[in-house]
């Protein structure tokens, strides 16, 4: 059973700075890549930024938040960070982290948290 747990969610002015903490607790010993997506009403879920665990921490990045947000791992608290700076309105949302666990060979699952909100004010 896996647990996903966000922390760091907020209000936060337009250009203001805002960190995301992920971290993941239960049968994790096959993690493979963690995350965070975001969806706002009306709209599709899309990917933030993503990272893989416990090899090179290869980064990927979506568009619309490069040069603007860091994903960063802490791999002995299986834990994953997002820092966001320079945030806009646009980026509103709720934010959910995302973890691949391999269950065998080339056998995945993906989980998600709960969900955290944040809200960046004009």
């Amino acid at each position: 059973q896996v647990q996903l747990v966000e922390s760091g969610g907020g209000l936060v002015q337009a250009g203001g700075s805002l960190r995301l903490s992920c971290a993941a607790s239960g049968s994790i010993g096959s993690i493979r890549a963690m995350g965070w997506y975001r969806q706002v009403p009306g709209k599709q879920r899309e990917l933030v930024a993503t990272i893989t665990i416990r090899s090179d921490g290869m980064p990927n990045y979506a568009e619309s938040v490069k040069g603007r947000f860091t994903i960063s791992r802490n791999n002995a608290k299986n834990q994953v960070s997002l820092q966001m700076n320079s945030l806009k309105p646009e980026d509103t949302a709720v934010y959910y982290c995302y973890a691949k666990f391999s269950v065998a060979a080339w056998v995945f699952n993906d989980y998600w948290g709960q969900g955290t909100q944040v809200t960046v004010s004009s």
